[in-house]
Parts: C-alpha cells; structure tokens; sequence
C-alpha cells in the first residue's frame, strides 16, 4: 500500500555503467531496460559510422562533426566526449524531462562522461563502473563480437588499463564473471538508489497526512 502511495512521487535518477570496451555494460544496459520498469535509455549522439544491426534514434543519433561541435557550443549536451577518433555526447532536454516526470535514465558512458555528469547534477547521478574478469577475457570477448578490425581492438586493449584507472571514481564496483549475477547485483543497486529518502519528493507529504490521521 505505501509503495502505491508514493508511486510517481518521486524524482528520477541517472543510472550510469561504465567499463572498458567488452567487459559487458553494453549487455548489462540492455538487460535492464528489457526488464526494468520505469527505466528509459539515454539515446547519445555520435560522429562514428553506424554499424550493421543499429538504428537511428534507437541506439544512436548519428550527426557528422559541424552539428557535434554546433551541439556542444549552444550546451545542449549533458556530457560529450572523443572516443577512439570519434565523439559522443548525451542531449540535455530528453534527460531533464524523464527525470522530472520521476523517470530513471540509463547511461552507457564513460568515466569522461561519468565526470561531466557528475559535475552537472551529482545528486542525481548513481555510477556503477563493470570489471571483467580478467584481461584475457576481455581480449576474448573483443574478438568474439566481431565488431572491429585487429587494429581497433589492439587500441580497445591498450586504453582498457587507462580506464580501469578510474574504478574508484564510482559509487559502485560490479563484476561481471557471470552476466546473470552481475546483472542481479547491478539491478538490485538501482531498487536501493531508488527508495533513498531523498529521492522521495513525495514523502514528506505523505508522512505528515500519516501524522494527521493519528493525531485525530
């Protein structure tokens, strides 16, 4: 009954997981969306090629460079980036709407992005950086999903130890050995973030009209 009583009331929260390329936040990501209610994607733009499978506005925006920079100079960006020669970044308006309307966000970011937000808007960001395993199975997974040339993963590798620099810079530290209990362990962070006491713009009210009927 409480939870229906305060369901609404409450403001979203950006949800973000980061990890170096292959160690499965992108899965991860996808997982939740597919069965997490009141979750939504953050749909980043980019200026790289789209790959085979992916479609505009679903997985990206894909702009060219003078609309990225065009972006960036009018702050309609969250957080951007350059990423492997290329740039990402998060548009501000969809964002700032969902979590008004008390609508979680989903962000497959990284630690850059991570930081811009965190700048913005730290009180409504909950990061969760993915570790994997081990460096041979990074590499394996890289190979596996047949996404890149032997060139863009040998680079892939080579940054995986930069980013994996800034684990501590996250609320949460997460590894993914076996998807299914990583999932469990990143979906039931997110149930905890949501019922902090803070984030319950509701529940203030709904404590005082408790009070109300007792005191009569």
């Amino acid at each position: 009954m409480v939870r229906n009583a305060l369901a609404g009331e409450r403001r979203g929260l950006m949800f973000v997981l980061s990890s170096p390329s292959g160690a499965g936040k992108s899965t991860l990501s996808r997982m939740l969306i597919e069965k997490t209610p009141g979750l939504r994607m953050s749909v980043s733009v980019t200026t790289r090629a789209k790959r085979p499978g992916e479609l505009e506005g679903e997985h990206y925006y894909f702009i060219d460079k003078a609309r990225f920079d065009q972006m960036v100079r009018a702050d309609e960006l969250l957080e951007h980036a350059p990423v492997f020669d290329n740039h990402y970044g998060t548009p501000r308006h969809a964002v700032e709407k969902a979590l008004a309307a008390g609508e979680d966000v989903l962000f497959d970011i990284d630690w850059q992005g991570t930081q811009q937000l965190r700048e913005k808007a730290r009180a409504d960001v909950v990061s969760v950086f993915i570790l994997p395993p081990s460096a041979q199975d990074l590499e394996k997974r890289l190979h596996t999903r047949a996404q890149d040339t032997h060139e863009v993963i040998r680079g892939r590798m080579d940054r995986a130890a930069h980013e994996l620099s800034h684990w501590a810079e996250y609320d949460y530290v997460v590894l993914n050995n076996e998807l299914d209990q990583a999932f469990s362990e990143v979906e039931t962070i997110l149930r905890a973030e949501r019922l902090k006491r803070e984030r319950q713009t509701g529940l203030s009210a709904f404590v005082r009209g408790l009070q109300d009927q007792l005191e009569k």
